[in-house]
């Protein structure tokens, strides 16, 4: 704590100086070479083997799903997390974690890259749905549509032929 000497003999008070955030992401990332390798009848395991990961990081997980070739995280990081150490300690050990359970034979890992959005607080309701919707979502729109459409509406620049590549 700091001491804050007021000046004219005014009272001294003690100053505890805090951190505050409200940093809500939505992070999408897929399985290499966008092959549908998320065996469905065992994603809720995976699911609940990454909200282990993220509950150790600090981190509140609002919510996780996806389909055969994605997942989509709706998460709040610990200050002291960064956002790419975070994404990369969920793809290390989840990628382990689903060659050695036997539940995703044909997994083969993840994508390189990653999306990740930053919302309001008044937006996080709407994409806890978004997200809890995904298996009825690409029912109509594939991943590939899907992540274009978000770069484009968080007005993230990409350049196509790098695009979702591994």
């Amino acid at each position: 704590m700091q001491k804050y000497e007021q000046p004219l003999g005014l009272p001294t008070y003690n100053i505890a100086m805090s951190s505050y955030r409200q940093i809500f992401y939505q992070i999408v990332f897929g399985t290499k070479y966008r092959r549908p390798t998320i065996n469905l009848q065992h994603d809720e395991k995976l699911y609940q083997y990454i909200s282990g990961i993220v509950k150790n990081g600090n981190c509140q997980l609002f919510w996780i799903n996806g389909v055969e070739d994605h997942i989509h995280i709706a998460t709040e990081l610990h200050p002291s997390i960064s956002l790419a150490d975070f994404v990369k300690d969920i793809k290390v050990a989840s990628s382990l974690w689903m060659k050695a359970s036997g539940y995703f034979p044909d997994f083969i890992g993840w994508q390189i890259g990653y999306a990740a959005f930053t919302y309001s607080i008044r937006e996080r309701n709407m994409i806890i749905q978004y997200v809890k919707n995904q298996k009825l979502h690409h029912k109509v729109e594939g991943f590939y549509a899907e992540y274009i459409r978000m770069l484009q509406e968080n007005k993230v620049a990409y350049n196509e032929k790098y695009l979702l590549s591994e």
